[in-house]
């Protein structure tokens, strides 16, 4: 038996996020489909992140163990060859049998996109959220400053969450713009359910002068979901990628 690691890529607009559900196809359910096909033997996979309906990703990672004797590293290119085009696996690799993505420490960046112009554009329509209302870069910027290090989420996570606590680290947190489009980047240590979300909808509240930049602080002690923005669509978000944390006797 070995622990197989996959780099995953995939266009969320047509899935309904990442984990198994009965209300539509995911993400998970096509890769343990194909990969039982592949191995011909029952295939699971453990994801890091579990992204929700129409978020997509460029660097998700999920795990499964195998008996097969194809190498690890060409598992990826016999699966893409089954894979339907809105999915893609950039690497395999085989890693430790107790290595598991959601138990590890580590990195997770995201990157939400916005279209800031008078006009949606079609061509950005699946991977942008379109406002017309003209942004304040520099006030968003300013109420960066209140997210960045260790806080209580808790007024940046919707109701239905399960966790033990809603303490997060934010490592980092910038705003770019190019051209129409604002970029706004986030790394941390775990993420709460639609907190990056949420978080980019009380920025744009920022950005429109409807909340002033030290509001943020106000929304953060008030620990109350409340007090925060709307969560802004999913399609505007990509998880871009995770890095893991390995001592020296952890790595392979």
């Amino acid at each position: 038996m070995k622990r197989v690691k996959l780099i995953v890529s995939y266009d969320g607009t047509n899935y309904c996020g990442w984990q198994i559900q009965i209300n539509g196809i995911t993400v998970e359910e096509v890769l343990n489909r194909t990969l039982s096909e592949l191995l011909e033997e029952e295939i699971f996979v453990i994801g890091a992140s579990r992204t929700d309906s129409g978020v997509h990703a460029m660097g998700n990672v999920a795990v499964f163990d195998t008996r097969t004797k194809i190498p690890p590293e060409k598992i990826s290119f016999a699966l893409n060859q089954r894979l339907p085009e809105d999915i893609r696996i950039l690497k395999s690799e085989e890693v430790a049998l107790d290595f598991h993505p959601r138990y590890c420490n580590s990195t997770k960046t995201y990157v939400y996109k916005i279209l800031n112009r008078r006009f949606p554009d079609p061509m950005q329509r699946l991977y942008t959220h379109f406002v017309y209302v003209p942004l304040d870069i520099e006030r968003m910027r300013q109420a960066c400053q209140y997210i960045v290090g260790e806080h209580d989420f808790a007024s940046f996570c919707s109701s239905g969450s399960q966790v033990k606590t809603t303490v997060r680290t934010i490592y980092h947190l910038d705003i770019s713009k190019e051209n129409d489009v604002i970029a706004i980047s986030i790394s941390g240590n775990g993420f709460l359910y639609n907190m990056v979300r949420i978080i980019v909808g009380t920025l744009i509240k920022v950005g429109m002068k409807v909340y002033p930049p030290e509001h943020v602080k106000e929304i953060l002690d008030a620990r109350d979901r409340d007090m925060a923005g709307p969560k802004s669509p999913a399609k505007g978000l990509t998880l871009v990628g995770i890095e893991f944390e390995f001592s020296k006797q952890d790595r392979k």
